[in-house]
């Protein structure tokens, strides 16, 4: 007998792979159920719809996002490094959760209210983690930040605009190089020193 929030989860897994492989869009309640050798209803037992499936997967990757973000984080002490590492790993960890990130950006799922939900509650998440990043940096005078929310938006829009070529063009880019130019620009800036 197996335990009903470990089936649950199980559910949650499979349908994660296969949305990653056929997106949301052709992704159907058989193909599920046929990956978990279970009938249609067994599912529905737990999923009344396979938006709600869907919104539990990227629910699941969020996690896993919000927990690497926090472990990374936490590794180092420096304000620099927790900054380098946030962007690090956010970057290669929105990578794999492919579900998570159309659920953020693909705009031909805006019709669906919970996708709208979790855009907002990330977009504020991330803010603050910036913010505070920020203040603590500003705080022990390794950054110099005037004004953190504005800085933590202008260093959120960097780390988005890179996810178009990250997400679009995988196997053209360098994402090391790329990030490490991000970084650059942040802590260094462009103005030439003296």
């Amino acid at each position: 007998m197996v335990d009903k929030e470990e089936y649950r989860r199980r559910i949650i897994l499979t349908a994660s792979r296969i949305f990653s492989h056929y997106g949301f869009r052709k992704t159907t309640m058989d193909e599920i159920s046929r990956a978990l050798n279970k009938g249609k209803s067994s599912i529905y037992y737990y999923f009344a719809s396979k938006e709600e499936i869907f919104e539990a997967v990227v629910l699941y990757e969020a996690n896993q996002l919000r927990r690497q973000l926090t472990t990374a984080i936490k590794e180092v002490e420096s304000p620099k490094e927790k900054l380098r590492n946030y962007i690090f790993v956010r970057m290669k960890t929105f990578a794999k959760l492919s579900n998570y990130y159309n659920a953020v950006f693909d705009k031909n799922l805006d019709h669906y209210e919970f996708i709208e939900k979790i855009r907002s509650r990330y977009d504020r998440e991330e803010l603050a983690i910036l913010r505070l990043l920020l203040y603590v940096g500003n705080s022990r005078g390794v950054f110099e930040v005037r004004e953190s929310e504005y800085t933590a938006m202008a260093i959120q829009t960097m780390i988005k605009g890179m996810e178009v070529p990250l997400f679009w063009r995988r196997r053209e880019i360098d994402i090391n190089s790329r990030l490490e130019a991000i970084l650059n620009l942040i802590f260094d800036g462009i103005l030439k020193r003296e």
